[in-house]
């Protein structure tokens, strides 16, 4: 199977499946020099895990990371670091019952009929399970671009099902469960009533994500096939669930008119960030701003029809634990997703054009 490796100059492989041993991902052109420890990686892991509330998977996972290469007295050699997570609390009896049969909406169908063969339990390969590891890279990703750019990554909730998260400030982001950028009380007792009901009705729902990365130097990206936006939305898109990607203004600058779009230029900078950070596939120092829409999960207790392999018509309820929603977790794999691409960018325009340029006016 190919197509498990992200990233030209900084590339993650990972490996592994939801239901195996062990997960985990290679990291390969990390430059050296990088103080780096397990201690710098659990806690993105540790925002990303299994367990951490009611209204996500009750799967018992630490997610405790262990660093097996590519560090030595402290700090990275330059050589590949290879990254690894235990499994510890797989069920794999839960999914008998579709080892014949294929999930509505999930992943199933499209693998038995490439490979000829698929790993059922807990959807194996395709399963979210996937993305610790991304997210374990990310925080490396982060650490680097952090030290060299002063970069920031910031993530919250904007929508669960048809409920909307008004932006009200980061610092509610992490006193909820949900990533919420709010802290209204009355709609987050609304968001947590939502889940107990879905989960009740064995049922599950949507989300939309924004991510913003602050911090970002002028000039990343190129101007055609490797434009800087074309990558986050293949990186995006790349997350388990996601079913669109907006940026900047995305969707919304259909309704708009050109002298409203167009972000005018002042000596202090940009006057708005309609382009969400980037102009003809290239940075513009500002803030780079991105939204994910995330389907409801798959794997339902709810009875669906389907086939099996054989074609036959069957009923198929899925009886593992699962997330409800799956973009409850999805902010810190947003997060990491476009780490991975700004510091590969950050390499490429190293390769092309020297060192980037820190320090251009931006829109704060």
């Amino acid at each position: 199977m190919s197509g498990n490796t992200f990233g030209k100059l900084f590339s993650v492989t990972t490996f592994g499946e939801s239901h195996g041993p062990a997960i985990g991902c290679v990291i390969d052109g990390c430059p050296p020099g990088l103080a780096l420890s397990e201690a710098d990686i659990q806690p993105e892991l540790d925002r990303r895990k299994p367990g951490t509330s009611r209204h996500v998977t009750q799967r018992q996972e630490a997610d405790r990371v262990q660093i097996l290469s590519g560090v030595y007295q402290g700090v990275t050699t330059g050589t590949p670091i290879a990254l690894l997570i235990q499994n510890e609390d797989q069920r794999s009896k839960d999914y008998g019952n579709i080892a014949e049969t294929f999930r509505p909406g999930h992943a199933d169908y499209t693998y038995w009929h490439k490979y000829g063969v698929r790993d059922p339990r807990g959807g194996g390969r395709s399963s979210a399970r996937l993305t610790a590891p991304v997210v374990g890279a990310g925080a490396v990703a982060k650490k680097w671009l952090r030290e060299r750019f002063g970069m920031e990554f910031m993530g919250c909730m904007r929508q669960l099902g048809d409920i909307e998260v008004p932006f009200q400030g980061w610092e509610h982001v992490h006193a909820n469960p949900f990533f919420a950028a709010t802290g209204d009380a009355d709609l987050l007792a609304r968001m947590e009533a939502a889940m107990d009901e879905l989960r009740r009705a064995g049922d599950s729902i949507g989300a939309r994500i924004d991510v913003v990365a602050k911090n970002v130097p002028v000039g990343l990206g190129q101007p055609l096939y490797d434009k800087l936006d074309a990558d986050i939305a293949y990186a995006m898109m790349g997350i388990n669930a996601v079913k669109g990607v907006e940026i900047g203004a995305g969707f919304a600058s259909v309704a708009q008119k050109g002298s409203e779009h167009g972000d005018e230029l002042t000596p202090e900078g940009f006057v708005g960030n309609n382009a969400g950070g980037v102009l003809g596939g290239i940075s513009t120092g500002q803030d780079i701003t991105v939204s994910i829409a995330i389907k409801p999960t798959s794997s339902i207790r709810t009875p669906r029809r389907s086939i099996d392999k054989d074609g036959n018509p069957v009923s198929v309820e899925t009886f593992g634990r699962h997330d409800p929603c799956v973009g409850i977790r999805a902010t810190p794999i947003a997060e990491a997703m476009l780490a991975l691409v700004l510091i590969d960018h950050v390499m490429m325009h190293r390769g092309q054009c020297g060192d980037v340029k820190v320090g251009t006016p931006r829109l704060s």
